[in-house]
């Protein structure tokens, strides 16, 4: 997929991640990202949103607007709050047919972070998706 095609928060995250020396600083902007998260209610911190599937807590919730799906994310561990900063970054905006296209690893892989996601996050991430393509075509 060319870069025209994402969303502006995932060109966005490209720029920055793909213009970062090394895993140190894609860390840090991990940890930035996260801070972004725009933040879920103590309502919404509910076993109904959280996700199963991830070994940190993690709890999600959609809206839908004029078609296009849109996703807030949180956890309690600050890389995975970054991971679901840059997950939301290329998802946000999308509509349930292209939201179901999305290739994860994929994605990972064009920011630098593919080989730094250990198997239990890798999974987690992948929960979280098929969580959202799971909302989106009720």
């Amino acid at each position: 997929m060319n870069n025209t095609a994402l969303p502006p928060a995932a060109r966005e995250a490209i720029d920055a991640f793909t213009g970062a020396a090394g895993w140190e600083q894609r860390a840090r902007l991990l940890m930035q990202w996260g801070e972004r998260l725009e933040p879920l209610a103590d309502s919404e911190r509910n076993d109904a949103n959280r996700v199963r599937g991830c070994e940190s807590q993690v709890w999600l919730v959609a809206s839908e607007h004029d078609n296009r799906w849109h996703f807030r994310a949180d956890s309690e561990a600050r890389l995975l709050r970054g991971l679901l900063a840059v997950l939301l970054a290329r998802v946000n905006g999308l509509d349930a047919q292209a939201l179901r296209t999305v290739d994860v690893a994929e994605w990972f892989n064009r920011l630098g972070l593919g080989r730094q996601l250990s198997p239990s996050r890798a999974n987690g991430i992948n929960a979280v998706l098929s969580r959202m393509q799971a909302l989106a075509s009720r």
